[in-house]
């Protein structure tokens, strides 16, 4: 199972969603091959690291992203990965424009993991303070739990011990 979370630069969102799912994941269902990928709609920031506040936020959780780098979309990645999670609407529609129509299934927004239908979107940080990354922390750590549940009834049995 492979699954890609993808934001507009991939310097904020989508690496903060990829390294809380990396531990929900290892913390619930360790023994479960999942690759885990983020990346980004535009090539603003190919290959810089994580927004440093973004970092920040993160390790006060206890989550590393310090050896992540941003990367963009490719056409590959449509046929790669399982899941393609969007981090809001835009994003999402950015992506199925760009995808074959094959794929379109397979993108997803990610607040329709976390059980609530009051928030579709995890909103952009970037241009905002500190308090938008914890709050970006705060819906991946809600959508998490729903996205591994996804996750594993798309898992053979086969592959799980």
């Amino acid at each position: 199972m492979r699954v890609l979370f993808v934001c507009m630069g991939n310097i904020c969102r989508s690496p903060t969603a990829e390294g809380v799912f990396r531990r929900v994941v290892l913390e619930r269902a360790p023994e479960v091959p999942i690759e885990i990928d983020s990346a980004g709609t535009h090539d603003y920031h190919v290959g810089e690291p994580p927004d440093a506040r973004a970092i920040a936020a993160a390790a006060r959780r206890g989550i590393d992203l310090r050896t992540l780098r941003a990367r963009q979309v490719s056409d590959e990645d449509f046929e790669r990965f399982d899941l393609i999670v969007a981090m809001d609407r835009l994003n999402r529609e950015t992506l199925l424009e760009r995808s074959p129509a094959g794929s379109h299934e397979r993108i997803r927004l990610f607040m329709e993991f976390s059980g609530r239908s009051d928030v579709e979107d995890v909103p952009d940080p970037y241009y905002g303070g500190p308090v938008g990354f914890e709050q970006v922390l705060d819906l991946a750590e809600e959508a998490a739990a729903g996205l591994l549940e996804e996750v594993l009834r798309r898992v053979p049995a086969r592959r799980r011990p």
